[in-house]
């Protein structure tokens, strides 16, 4: 629970004094990606004062908004309505109301829907501002212990066409890089990593800010032959560490 003092910026009649919201905005708004606590003063702020809030899952959504009492409309907007809901808030907009867009964790455009309606938005010439807050990746790179100072985001591996591709074109890249992956569909990736990236060092980042949060760090073998013997659950994040001549020797 948050200290009172806190909980008295947030009500609605404060908000206003730490953001205001303005009229015909589309606010992409970052949210916890399982610490509740992780939700900024900023962004509750907007929250409230919104015309409308478009959410990729509204039944998730409910549980965020009902912990920080806000009661503003929500719309829904996921992979599967996009086309169809994206032009009705946009029309919103049009009219000169403002909208939130949030996605189920972190922050809207990586790796959801959330694009597709940013990149109509600035078609149409509608203001497009970001509320920053959490999201997996960074927080994954920083204990990774792997360098930070160039890295890639690649987002998920397909599921099926293209894969060998994906994995061939990450071999050469020299750049620390992140990946996004599922339970089910981890240790099929952890295994092509080994096939196609060779035996690299990696990072397993598992549940992160949530109550078992689990870092593993590891040669791809070791980090493949300690989750094949665990159960996984949870959203995860893969840092690999970039190509290198040097190891490409070793392994030779």
């Amino acid at each position: 629970m948050m200290p009172e003092k806190a909980w008295n910026l947030l009500s609605p009649e404060n908000a206003a004094a730490i953001a205001a919201a303005e009229d015909g905005t589309l606010y992409i708004v970052s949210t916890p990606i399982g610490n509740l606590a992780d939700m900024t003063l900023r962004a509750v702020a907007i929250l409230q004062q919104v015309h409308l809030i478009a959410a990729e899952d509204t039944r998730h959504s409910r549980k965020l908004l009902a912990h920080y009492a806000i009661q503003t409309p929500l719309w829904s907007f996921h992979d599967f309505n996009k086309e169809r809901q994206a032009p009705k808030l946009i029309e919103q907009l049009s009219q000169g109301k403002s909208v939130a867009l949030i996605s189920d964790a972190g922050t809207p455009g990586i790796s959801d829907p959330g694009f597709y309606l940013i990149r109509e938005a600035i078609r149409r010439g509608i203001t497009v501002q970001a509320i920053p807050g959490p999201t997996a990746l960074i927080p994954a790179l920083v204990v990774s212990g792997l360098p930070v100072h160039r890295f890639a985001f690649d987002g998920y591996p397909p599921a099926k066409k293209g894969r060998k591709k994906f994995f061939e074109q990450l071999q050469p890249e020299r750049r620390t890089m992140i990946l996004y992956e599922s339970p089910h569909r981890l240790l099929r990736t952890l295994r092509d990593i080994l096939s196609y990236l060779g035996d690299r060092h990696l990072v397993v980042a598992r549940e992160l800010t949530k109550k078992f949060e689990q870092v593993y760090r590891g040669r791809a073998s070791e980090v493949l032959n300690y989750f094949e013997n665990t159960s996984i659950r949870g959203e995860i994040v893969l840092v690999i560490e970039g190509f290198s001549e040097k190891q490409h020797k070793e392994e030779r």
